[in-house]
């Protein structure tokens, strides 16, 4: 994990002035003449993603104008690091403590590179964190979202349960928590029938990871990662096209290893429970098929209608086992369904919730971080589209319609109605490079559900 951010300013630094368009008038008007004449000579007007140098008698540059559209987007500075000489900045503005802090995580997040196999010389620009933000919380945001980007974007060769595992066993020894796993046919033998039943097919034995930190007697926070390291689709096979992408699968695991990073990082008092099942979707002789009735934790019988609906299966027996505990909260990130990029496109979370109170509250840290999450309804008339006339559930209904509910509302049924439960469904890719959002692993909603446990429990 890397940043280029700095905690004590150096002999050298330069200010960095973000203006609006409106205020740039008003710094136009009341600036002296000489750094006037140098916005002027550079066309400087403030627009969005532009910059200017004013620079001194010796044309040494001594301030930078940084056009923006919105102070409380924290992306608005992300294009910098990359633009501007290598050397140490500073923000000069009269933004609150909470906006710098966004402001400062976005320049941070523009010079995030994934380097691991193919390297950088580019140098980037420093930035000093202002004296009123939190530097650890900043510096956790950084690094957790870092994590996130580097775990999606590790190709499946090397990001494979055992993989999962070791980055999880890495946090653990990070923030003296307690992990443990259950391998292979061991899964039989404590009753997570679903996940061996989906990983059974790969020689990268199935698996489920399980992190334990803090006070017993805090409230206890359980967060569920779907971890499908790779996914063909099973016997379904999935198109090539399809296929390309789905090293990506796990961005779920990703995102609730990114979240427990920063409930450890601020010591929140909660007792925290992190289950990562952990899983290759291959193809093999010993593949679960379509038809076939599987067993899951919590006694369910579920119809296999279609192998490539895999993520439910290996999260309803994270779930139950997670429910057993009865947590004050349980939240499941995962890389659910093609039917919720459909109905909110890619960039937008889709939030399942059974607590109002909750969803409002994640609902309202999304507006507030610029890291949002749209909810979409548990719609209990739609249970009758997963029912099986053989089994429980069916963990795929037949008919093209509202996909994205009757997932959440298969989850639903492994989930306890007294556990406060929330549902993400995500992309964790960028199809398109953005400032500050590069192409490729994207941590989705993880700020704006931080926001909202560190109100909760901080």
């Amino acid at each position: 994990m890397r940043s280029t951010l700095l905690e004590k300013r150096t002999d050298r630094v330069v200010p960095v002035t973000p203006l609006t368009g409106e205020q740039f008038s008003q710094w136009r008007d009341n600036a002296p003449e000489a750094p006037r004449r140098w916005a002027e000579t550079s066309g400087f007007t403030a627009a969005p993603e532009t910059h200017c140098f004013i620079g001194d008698k010796n044309g040494e540059v001594v301030e930078v104008l940084a056009g923006i559209g919105d102070a409380n987007d924290p992306f608005c500075l992300s294009r910098l690091p990359a633009v501007l000489p290598s050397g140490n900045y500073y923000l000069k503005s009269d933004w609150a403590p909470d906006v710098l802090e966004r402001a400062t995580v976005g320049w941070a997040l523009g010079t995030y590179r994934f380097t691991r196999y193919k390297g950088s010389d580019q140098v980037l620009a420093r930035l000093v964190i202002d004296d009123a933000c939190d530097a650890r919380a900043v510096k956790d945001q950084v690094n957790a979202i870092f994590q996130v980007r580097d775990l999606v974007n590790t190709p499946a060769e090397d990001m494979m349960p055992a993989h999962l595992s070791e980055a999880v066993q890495q946090l653990g020894h990070e923030f003296d928590a307690e992990v443990t796993e259950i391998v292979g046919d061991a899964l039989l033998e404590q009753n997570y029938p679903a996940i061996h039943a989906v990983g059974r097919a790969s020689s990268h034995p199935p698996r489920l990871i399980d992190l334990r930190w803090g006070d017993a007697s805090k409230p206890k926070l359980t967060l569920v990662g779907k971890g499908v390291c790779f996914d063909t689709g099973g016997l379904d096979l999935k198109s090539a096209a399809n296929m390309r992408l789905m090293k990506k699968d796990m961005g779920g695991a990703a995102h609730a290893i990114g979240l427990a990073r920063l409930v450890m990082g601020a010591g929140l008092p909660v007792r925290l429970r992190l289950l990562i099942p952990a899983v290759d979707n291959a193809v093999s002789a010993n593949a679960f098929r379509p038809g076939d009735v599987l067993a899951t934790r919590k006694g369910l019988t579920v119809e296999i209608d279609n192998t490539d609906a895999e993520g439910r299966l290996i999260l309803c027996d994270a779930l139950a086992e997670a429910g057993s505990e009865t947590p004050a909260l349980l939240v499941d990130f995962a890389t659910l369904t093609g039917a919720a990029r459909v109905a909110l496109g890619t960039d937008l979370p889709a939030l399942f919730c059974n607590d109002d109170e909750i969803a409002g509250a994640l609902v309202q840290h999304g507006k507030t971080e610029a890291d949002p999450l749209w909810r979409l309804p548990l719609h209990a008339p739609y249970r009758e589209l997963i029912d099986s006339p053989i089994a429980d559930l069916v963990n795929a209904s037949s008919r093209p319609y509202g996909g994205a509910i009757t997932a959440a509302l298969f989850l639903e049924r492994f989930v306890p109605g007294d556990v406060p439960w929330a549902h993400i469904d995500l992309m964790a890719w960028n199809l398109k490079a953005r400032p500050g959002r590069p192409e490729g692993g994207e941590a989705m909603g993880l700020r704006s559900v931080f926001a909202c446990l560190r109100q909760r429990y901080g």
